[in-house]
């Protein structure tokens, strides 16, 4: 029999086993690795990716209660996935090995069929098993006191975490549920730079970045505006530059990053976008504004400063918390 977390807690030789179930999406793997990493920050976790099949072989393994890529691993006490192509194959692990299954995402399943369910609030989703979060859940961790790790570009200074002379700019582009308009895009990025001459900004695109955007920033000539497209960013840049900049400015589409931003402590503020629909997406960003977690442009225009977060914003370390609490310590 599969021990429990408490029984696993006591043996302190033996770490959290967590199998985290990967379906090659970097947003849903984004979101299951953040989890893990706010666990290891209290545990000591031995981790195991596993990729997943098809959905027919996962029916499979699920119906005759066998998962062959755990053969050879240690028995979990978590097994975490997030999409639905991880949804069956989480079954067939639990009901091979045992452990806590925990869906990460809106189901397309019941409920009921899973140990934790780990969803976004605006999804609109609520149960005994089911844990809400604002927005997803991501890698990046609140920015820390001490100099950068991360190594500058030759003659470049490297500024203090959380400098008040750098800030980052962050452009996303088309999508279903803003219109991106490159004027206006442009307008309110004139507005930023030139009003904060004092600071040096960074900014970089995306893929869904419009073709010739760039170079329309670039023909502003903003000499306190750096620009790095994202063909020229690697693995890490995001977090590394989030992790120097007390401001950063999302476009408004851009949803992602805009948790992102908040999870690294920052200030942060809102390239608006014309919005093509209202929906989850869009009433969820409207929510942050309200609780003035994030200032769009306007509102920056009229006060000149952007607001200080009103708290921590890691949704990660919290439902890392609770299932510490809830299923670690609980009596």
């Amino acid at each position: 029999m599969t021990p429990t977390l408490q029984q696993q807690k006591a043996r302190s030789d033996k770490p959290l086993v967590i199998w985290r179930l990967t379906d090659g999406k970097p947003g849903h793997e984004n979101q299951s690795l953040g989890l893990c990493l706010a666990l290891a920050r209290q545990l000591r976790v031995d981790r195991h990716d596993i990729p997943v099949g098809g959905r027919l072989g996962q029916l499979t393994q699920w119906l005759s209660g066998c998962f062959p890529p755990g053969r050879q691993l240690p028995s979990p006490d978590l097994i975490l996935g997030a999409g639905h192509r991880t949804h069956v194959a989480l079954l067939a692990a639990r009901r091979a090995f045992g452990g806590r299954a925990v869906l990460i995402m809106k189901p397309s399943l019941p409920l009921s069929l899973f140990d934790l369910c780990v969803i976004p609030e605006h999804d609109g989703v609520t149960g005994d098993n089911v844990f809400v979060t604002r927005g997803v859940m991501n890698t990046i961790s609140p920015r820390r006191s001490g100099p950068p790790a991360a190594k500058q570009p030759a003659g470049e200074v490297a500024p203090e975490r959380g400098d008040a002379s750098q800030a980052l700019i962050l452009l996303g582009g088309n999508s279903p549920h803003y219109i991106w308009r490159d004027e206006a895009v442009l307008k309110q990025l004139g507005a930023i730079v030139r009003q904060q001459p004092e600071v040096r900004f960074v900014l970089s695109d995306s893929r869904r970045t419009p073709a010739g955007c760039m170079d329309k920033i670039a023909a502003l000539e903003l000499a306190n505006l750096t620009l790095v497209p994202w063909q020229q960013t690697g693995p890490g840049w995001v977090s590394g530059q989030l992790d120097l900049s007390l401001a950063v400015w999302v476009s408004e589409d851009s949803v992602s990053m805009v948790y992102e931003a908040l999870t690294s402590g920052a200030m942060v503020g809102l390239i608006t976008l014309e919005q093509q629909k209202t929906g989850r997406i869009s009433r969820g960003v409207d929510r942050l504004i309200e609780d003035g977690w994030v200032m769009p442009f306007r509102r920056w225009q009229e006060t000149g400063a952007l607001a200080v977060p009103p708290g921590r914003f890691n949704e990660a370390a919290r439902c890392a918390d609770w299932m510490v609490e809830q299923w670690l310590r609980k009596n």
